[in-house]
């Protein structure tokens, strides 16, 4: 099943509690004074539908093998919707986005965790450099012994990057898009002028 699949391919941690379909909506009329905090929340929820977009995509059976993960599709959320990169057809993402938020409100919350995602390379990146500084200033001074502490750190943060970053999505980065409705799907070009599709989705109160 595509389930168990994602599941699978997004990480071995299931969430310790479930995500209440008015949270985000609680958390921002008790909290409406701070500024950029529906910005905040939205990308949040936009994140984790890019996700989830993905993984339907990538288990649509099309370029894929089903339950794999399309490496040739990427994303980019910001909180007016998401970029899609990839060779794909606008209809086909038009119903790929739709069944990724009905999935992933309805209980498939392993749809928000994916492991290209680049939270990933952000852990691995401040864990390497932490394990380095701590490293550095608890081994002697010595070229060879540094040299080799680098190395040992180089290598736990590269063991422990993907899990941690799997639990940084599942509760930093990412959040279940309770609140978002699809208002348009449509090609374009970013920022940069590649190629994309746009989806853009609107904030909805529960």
């Amino acid at each position: 099943m595509a389930t168990a699949s994602a599941s699978q391919h997004s990480g071995d941690f299931p969430f310790d509690f479930a995500p209440q379909p008015t949270q985000d909506a609680d958390l921002l009329r008790q909290l409406d004074f701070v500024p950029g905090l529906k910005e905040v929340l939205t990308l949040r929820q936009v994140h984790a539908l890019e996700h989830a977009t993905v993984w339907v995509l990538s288990q649509s059976g099309g370029t894929a093998m089903t339950g794999a993960d399309n490496e040739l599709l990427g994303g980019m959320s910001t909180d007016r919707g998401f970029y899609l990169y990839g060779r794909v057809n606008t209809a086909q993402l038009r119903l790929a986005v739709q069944s990724a938020l009905l999935r992933i409100s309805n209980g498939e919350w392993d749809l928000a965790v994916h492991p290209r995602c680049g939270t990933n390379l952000s852990v691995g990146m401040l864990l390497t450099a932490g394990l380095a500084v701590g490293i550095n200033l608890a081994l002697p001074r010595g070229p060879i012994l540094q040299f080799l502490g680098l190395g040992a750190a180089a290598v736990a943060a590269a063991q422990l990057a993907p899990d941690l970053g799997a639990l940084a999505q599942r509760y930093v980065t990412t959040a279940i898009p309770f609140n978002l409705s699809v208002v348009d799907v449509a090609p374009t070009r970013d920022m940069w002028g590649r190629d994309a599709h746009f989806v853009r989705v609107q904030w909805v109160d529960c």
